[in-house]
């Protein structure tokens, strides 16, 4: 029987190899790492708002407090759902749950709970702006840059 093919058997062999090489693309370490990176972060905003309600998620204010007025800085309030942000780090990309919660003051006014830990607006970390920074300044291009931060959040989709 002859070969009808047009390619040589090596460069079938080469394009085989290289099919399998991409299969295992997945990396638990990476993925466990995340897991864990995003699971610290959400605990820290957790905790945070706890010590602002001065009492954990389900816990309810002892009564005495609600009716002096005088618990830590005066305060109270509710929780009210989470909302998603998407945080870039040296880590890479993670999407995150951050609470979100009333608070009512002595005067009767009440505001939006805002995390002092994770800036309003803000979509990466300090060191991530300063490698950026520091790679543009050392002679990378924008667009390199924009291609490298196109590639880590492809890269982190896969999974």
């Amino acid at each position: 029987m002859t070969n009808t093919s047009t390619t040589s058997p090596t460069l079938q062999s080469e394009a085989e190899t290289t099919v399998h090489l991409l299969d295992n693309w997945f990396d638990a370490i990476e993925f466990g790492l995340r897991e864990r990176v995003r699971e610290f972060i959400q605990a820290m905003i957790e905790s945070e708002l706890e010590t602002a309600l001065a009492r954990p998620r389900y816990g309810r204010r002892p009564s005495a407090d609600v009716q002096n007025g005088d618990g830590p800085k005066g305060l109270c309030g509710h929780r009210h759902g989470h909302r998603s942000r998407s945080l870039m780090g040296t880590f890479g990309r993670v999407e995150i749950a951050v609470p979100r919660a009333r608070l009512e003051s002595a005067a009767g006014k009440t505001t939006e709970w805002k995390s002092s830990a994770l800036r309003a607006y803000q979509r990466r970390t300090k060191q991530a702006d300063s490698l950026i920074a520091s790679a543009y300044l050392a002679g990378t291009n924008t667009r390199r840059v924009r291609r490298a931060r196109s590639l880590a959040a492809r890269s982190a989709k896969i999974r």
